[in-house]
């Protein structure tokens, strides 16, 4: 299935809230959101009523688009939440950022979740120490990721690593910027998470 490929600016855009696609260009005054506050297209100002099924419908988009998923794969996210113990939203988010590109992201080795996931498929990232190039891969507490000693020296890591220093890194990944390596210190609770994101909203969709 084919990912889209268009501009993604106006994904944000069309959901209203900042996605954070495009890296630190969401971080200043290029931002399309602070620029153009409204929905993409010829009608894209004016004001719509929306259903509560539109609702439920904008905010799984919401959410596939922030991780840069597909219809098929957040479903197969959805299912195995609801099959799993705990709250299905809140297990949802936790499957979703525990991605080995999200995990990328969050420590700063990319400005974006799409540039993370290249670095997976490339083969850049080993966790425990082996390297894995599936983006999809559930990191699991104590788990290590760090780049490959080579790549660990080049000037783009370094940079992305210190430009990603006003993002932060969760409370749930432990980060050691000197030699850049990430630990997984325990799995992400919804309130460590902070996404802008009603996840309730999700799964009546999917239960309708």
């Amino acid at each position: 299935m084919a990912r889209y490929r268009g501009a993604v600016c106006r994904l944000c855009r069309r959901e209203g809230v900042k996605l954070f696609l495009k890296g630190e260009r969401c971080y200043g005054t290029k931002c399309s959101i602070e620029r153009r506050g409204y929905a993409p297209g010829q009608h894209g100002q004016r004001q719509r009523k929306v259903s509560d099924y539109g609702l439920r419908l904008r905010e799984k988009q919401k959410v596939k688009h922030m991780y840069g998923l597909q219809e098929t794969q957040f479903r197969n996210y959805f299912i195995k939440a609801a099959a799993a113990r705990g709250i299905t939203g809140e297990v949802l988010i936790q499957s979703l950022e525990r991605r080995l590109d999200n995990v990328a992201y969050r420590c700063g080795y990319a400005g974006s979740r799409r540039e993370a996931r290249q670095l997976v498929l490339h083969g850049t990232l080993l966790v425990n120490g082996r390297p894995v190039n599936i983006p999809s891969f559930l990191v699991r507490k104590d788990d290590r990721v760090e780049p490959v000693a080579g790549h660990k020296r080049t000037a783009a890591m370094k940079e992305a690593v210190e430009v990603a220093q006003h993002r932060g890194v969760p409370s749930w990944i432990e980060f050691d910027r000197e030699k850049l390596v990430g630990r997984i210190i325990g799995l992400p609770s919804r309130d460590q998470v902070g996404l802008p994101v009603k996840e309730q909203l999700i799964v009546e969709l999917y239960s309708k």
